[in-house]
């Protein structure tokens, strides 16, 4: 098994190339816990807005646990989260906090959890949420801070990752809309050379014929491209 300050590493040093977010944030967890020795099972929960949710896990004892939480609408994963406060729970039932999530997550068999703030990034809320069958398993003051240690490594890659997805994205949106512009340019030539338009005519045609037929512009004007191109 890799040690604490491999996996730290490797945390460090994760690249984005094109790999889909949750693939990056699975990577995330499962090398959360690999970097904590007491941990049996992690998740991420995110926060957007006022809708919490699992971004990655690392099995079902773990999502199990985080969506009781969001049924309820609290519990230690999300107001670690919203609070960027570490929250222990040494035996899950005994814990009195939250009455209406710990005896259910003691009845699917959490014996203890540690929740982690991610530290504050322009886009990210959340939490590493650190599980285990096993109570007090999370009460050495060391694992807190090998927590907190690996959340921050984490908060970044999650950052950078969310950063990435936005890029691509957007890249996306704006190649889509170039390609639409080219199409629509296109058809505006063939309605100009068909009709004996101006161009400002022609284009004002495909609006009309957009809104008549209740379509998009862009699958009109591909329509009339292809049409002309087969009579060629």
């Amino acid at each position: 098994m890799a040690s604490t300050y491999e996996v730290l590493h490797e945390l460090a040093t994760i690249v984005l190339a094109d790999e889909p977010l949750a693939d990056v944030l699975g990577r995330v967890t499962a090398l959360a816990r690999d970097a904590i020795p007491p941990a049996e099972d992690v998740s991420m929960t995110l926060v957007e807005g006022d809708r919490a949710y699992t971004a990655a896990h690392t099995g079902q004892l773990s999502l199990d646990a985080d969506e009781l939480q969001y049924e309820n609408g609290y519990g230690p994963c999300m107001d670690a989260g919203r609070g960027g406060l570490t929250l222990l729970i040494s035996d899950m039932t005994a814990e009195q906090r939250w009455p209406a999530y710990t005896p259910a997550a003691a009845e699917r068999g959490v014996g203890s959890s540690l929740s982690v703030p991610l530290p504050l990034q322009a886009t990210v809320i959340g939490a590493i949420n650190i599980y285990s069958t096993k109570a007090h398993s999370f009460d050495d003051p060391q694992v807190a801070l090998l927590g907190e240690e690996v959340a921050r490594y984490a908060a970044v890659a999650v950052a950078n990752a969310k950063s990435y997805a936005n890029a691509r994205a957007e890249a996306a949106q704006m190649a889509q809309a170039m390609s639409s512009r080219a199409v629509i340019e296109q058809a505006k030539g063939v309605v100009m050379a068909t009709r004996h338009v101006s161009a400002d005519d022609a284009f004002a045609l495909l609006i009309e014929a957009s809104q008549r037929t209740n379509r998009k512009l862009r699958e009109i004007a591909r329509d009339i491209t292809e049409s002309a191109a087969r009579r060629r």
